[in-house]
């Protein structure tokens, strides 16, 4: 039965998330005890393989891959017995739905498959159930969809209202038994109209849980849900002492090259561990950009000599570098600079950097791990290959000690590099950021000088626009809350999240403008 609903489920939430069943199709991972002779151990894996079996001829869906690990055990023990189903298929982004709910005022309806006498959901009628959904998705009627788990239908409404800040009123004809229970094959839908399945209640503005005569604060809800692990993995402590200065600088002039060009071309070094070179490039092609991925081979000393030969020699006629992000150096303890700044100090390829910003008046651009290399090469904030001391500005762990992975609110500060030229100081931009040492750390008259001189480009803000130190907005506690900074003329730009992330589709559930539109103004910047 375990390995029936698995494939249920999997197949469940595709729907869910916007997608009919047209060519799906399902992966499966199993573990098991080491079944030694024991032939209840042996069956075990052969009652999954017939469960799993079950559900793929019922839903007419075939599995084009899977994971053989019955090695799941180590000396004398055993893992519980386990089977992991995916579902995958093709569809349109503009008709992905996210199960945050959406609007105060909308019904929300139970839909349920019958069961059968095993309390398995019948396949025809969970078939039904699934096209009737996805009708409605496409009729616009349903707006948002949940696939209720362990905790129920109670569980399912929590998690959609908090999203946007929502409260609900359960239905009263609702059991608190129905709340609870398991409903395997069903789906929760938030909808627009009047229209079939149960009625389960109603999404409300007033931020609390309503059932009957009993009333929970939602803001109270979320903290105990937040809070459950925060003496293992803290989350909000306390961080940055005095306040933080909200920068603004606006630029009269900016630099231009001195040649220009249509397609300008970019260079995208890849280093070991990088990640991020396939989003860099497609983010320059698509502003009209010519990107070229460079991979550093690091083997021998031959082949990293072989790589800065053929880097310097094809910087000669490019217009642009860009460092992207990853994890460089395993994201060991300054292992991005360690590597990344160790190439780029090879004599040829700093002369030909050089070059290219002193010469030719090119652009420079690094993204997380290509941000540390920029700053401990002195690059940014100084424009320049140097040997760094004490004075100079760092990047560090973050002061929660552990990795950030999440979309921030950046702020425009100042608009003073090309890179920046299609924005102005004030705006707000979303951006994921994921790192670790991601904490820019610089002595207060430095700091200073930076701000006034318009080379703190992007710092991390609140709800209401202004930088802060809070945790929830500044993921690392950077000084000034500093996410990007640039070079005194601003052709080298250095910033924590990953403005390359963009596209058409994502971060559907979160408002705001995800696009800075700094490859745009790279690309204008060559060709006006």
């Amino acid at each position: 039965h375990g390995e029936y609903l698995a494939v249920v489920e999997s197949v469940r939430k595709l729907v869910a998330a916007g997608a009919d069943l047209t060519d799906t199709y399902l992966t499966l991972q199993e573990y098991f005890e080491k079944p030694g002779k024991d032939p209840a151990r042996w069956g075990k894996p052969l009652s999954a393989l017939l469960g799993a079996f079950r559900a793929q001829m019922d839903l007419k869906i075939g599995a084009i891959g899977g994971k053989d690990s019955m090695s799941g055990s180590f000396e004398s023990l055993d893992v519980p017995p386990t089977l992991v189903s995916f579902a995958v298929t093709t569809g349109k982004a503009a008709e992905a739905v996210s199960n945050e709910y959406k609007a105060a005022g909308h019904k929300v309806v139970l839909l349920a498959p019958a069961y059968g006498a095993d309390g398995l959901p019948v396949a025809e009628s969970f078939l039904v159930v699934c096209e009737k959904v996805n009708k409605m998705m496409r009729a616009g009627v349903c707006v948002s969809a949940y696939t209720p788990g362990f905790g129920g239908l109670a569980e399912a409404v929590m998690k959609c209202a908090f999203g946007n800040g929502f409260g609900f009123r359960f239905a009263d004809t609702c059991s608190v038994q129905e709340l609870f229970s398991y409903r395997y094959g069903s789906f929760l839908l938030e909808v627009t109209e009047d229209t079939e399945g149960e009625p389960i209640g109603e999404i409300t503005a007033d931020g609390a849980f309503t059932y009957q005569d009993e009333t929970v604060d939602a803001a109270a809800l979320l903290k105990i849900y937040e809070d459950k692990l925060e003496g293992v993995y803290p989350c909000n402590i306390k961080q940055g002492e005095g306040d933080v200065e909200t920068v603004t600088f606006r630029a009269a002039s900016r630099a231009a090259p001195a040649i220009k060009t249509s397609k300008p071309k970019v260079l995208i070094p890849a280093f070991p561990g990088t990640n991020c070179e396939y989003d860099s490039a497609k983010a320059m092609a698509d502003a009209g950009a010519e990107p070229e991925i460079i991979v550093i081979k690091n083997l021998t000393p031959a082949l990293i000599r072989e790589s800065a030969e053929e880097f310097a020699n094809k910087l000669k006629t490019a217009q642009m570098i860009f460092i992207p992000g990853g994890f460089s150096g395993g994201d060991e303890p300054d292992g991005s600079g360690k590597f990344i700044t160790a190439f780029f100090r090879n004599a040829l390829v700093k002369e030909g950097t050089m070059r290219l910003l002193d010469e030719r008046d090119g652009l420079i651009c690094g993204i997380c791990n290509g941000f540390q290399a920029l700053v401990k090469l002195g690059l940014v904030p100084y424009g320049k290959i140097i040997d760094p001391d004490e004075h100079c500005p760092t990047l560090t762990f973050n002061t929660v000690s552990r990795h950030r992975s999440k979309v921030v609110r950046t702020r425009i500060a100042s608009n003073k590099s090309p890179w920046l030229a299609l924005t102005q100081p004030g705006e707000i931009v979303n951006v994921p950021v994921s790192h670790g040492e991601g904490r820019f750390l610089c002595e207060p008259a430095l700091l200073r000088r930076l701000a006034e001189n318009g080379q703190i480009a992007t710092q991390y803000v609140d709800l209401a626009g202004n930088a802060t130190s809070d945790i929830h907005f500044n993921p690392n506690n950077s000084d000034w809350a500093v996410e990007g900074i640039t070079s005194p003329d601003g052709r080298v730009f250095g910033k924590m999240g990953h403005s390359e992330r963009i596209g058409s589709g994502l971060y559907k559930n979160i408002p705001g403008s995800f696009d800075i539109r700094m490859f745009e103004a790279a690309v204008k910047y060559f060709k006006d």
